[in-house]
């Protein structure tokens, strides 16, 4: 890994004193694969982890049966989603679950603490039982088992990669990263779901073909629009609560798709003509190199690009503000710092005219 693969993109200070750096890379691309905008390495091979959940649900929504499953915005949503296992994540995952005909015994995702904290405290009091519906992959996993089903694949093979639902998966993929899935890196992921790797610029091409998805078969096509589509009309689906995918695409309805993944990854696909009228579909993929585990610097990247694409007015900023640049406070609520874009990602930018 050269010097250069990742570069500043946020700093948080204590008086004058930048005292921590979260480095990264950020990748912009169009749908042809044009590099728009980059700093640090494009070529950097990494997880999209759940950035990615977008991508591998097509498989199962261009499949010529799918349509017997009647599946809802607000279905597909929650099968995009890494979502924070509140009472209306999991309504929305019983309603698929019994449309497709499973139930949450068949998931093999495991569980975990729900992400949204009131739900969470519910669980540690024993107000509630803890259940996979509300762990943050169980619609990925719906998605796949209903797959499975179409594939006449027995339910307890689905997350197998060399079976028929993973191949199938993982070869929607690579089409749509413009990658051959055999020359993926493979891993698990922490929901045991096969996970892989690819550079990050072929990542970007892919939000990019999602949200612009010209020169695809319609059968794709068709299926990239109703993801668009329903992650758009439901974004508290696809995370929740205090989530900054959520917020964004709340604050910039019908112009963009936003989505986290794991380890510091973040995914933003802009819908053709958000920017300006004929501005086409861009794909926006950014990494933070020490995983951002509290998400403190991924939001501040994002709302940065964004404003440099002139999608923030003062009423979407006023709605993001807890997100952006802004002033450090102590128990005292006194400032005693700031976090802010790095220099090095604001003179990047310079450089690129919209």
């Amino acid at each position: 890994m050269s010097e250069q693969t990742y570069l500043p993109l946020v700093e948080f200070t204590r008086g004058a004193i930048i005292e921590s750096i979260h480095c990264g890379v950020v990748v912009v691309s169009d749908h042809a694969g044009n590099i728009l905008f980059k700093i640090g390495d494009e070529n950097l091979i990494t997880y999209l982890r759940s950035t990615a959940k977008p991508l591998q649900v097509l498989a199962l929504l261009e499949h010529p049966e799918a349509a017997h499953y009647h599946f809802e915005d607000d279905e597909i949503a929650i099968m995009c989603a890494s979502h924070s296992g509140t009472d209306e994540h999991v309504a929305v995952l019983k309603k698929l679950q019994q449309k497709v005909g499973i139930d949450e015994n068949d998931l093999q995702c495991g569980t975990h603490l729900p992400f949204d904290r009131i739900t969470a405290n519910q669980v540690v009091r024993g107000e509630t039982r803890l259940s996979t519906l509300q762990h943050n992959c169980s619609g990925k996993h719906s998605g796949m088992l209903a797959l499975a089903k179409l594939l006449a694949e027995p339910k307890e093979s689905y997350l197998s990669p060399d079976r028929p639902t993973q191949q199938l998966i993982l070869q929607t993929c690579g089409e749509m990263l413009d990658i051959p899935f055999s020359r993926f890196e493979m891993g698990i992921d922490g929901c045991s779901a096969p996970v892989f790797a690819v550079p990050m610029r072929n990542a970007a091409q892919a939000y990019a073909r999602l949200c612009q998805p010209d020169h695809l078969t319609p059968r794709r096509t068709h299926a990239c629009r109703c993801v668009t589509r329903a992650m758009m009309a439901h974004p508290f689906l696809v995370a929740g609560p205090e989530r900054f995918d959520t917020a964004v695409m709340q604050s910039l309805p019908g112009k963009l798709i936003a989505k986290t993944g794991a380890e510091g990854f973040f995914g933003i696909g802009i819908m053709p003509d958000s920017i300006k009228p004929g501005s086409p579909g861009i794909g926006i993929m950014v990494k933070i190199c020490d995983g951002d585990l509290k998400e403190r610097a991924r939001p501040v990247v994002c709302m940065t690009i964004l404003r440099h694409l002139g999608l923030l007015t003062p009423d979407v900023e006023t709605l993001l503000k807890t997100y952006d640049r802004g002033n450090i406070s102590n128990w005292r609520d006194i400032a005693v710092g700031e976090v802010r874009p790095s220099t090095e990602l604001l003179e990047a930018l310079q450089s690129w005219k919209i």
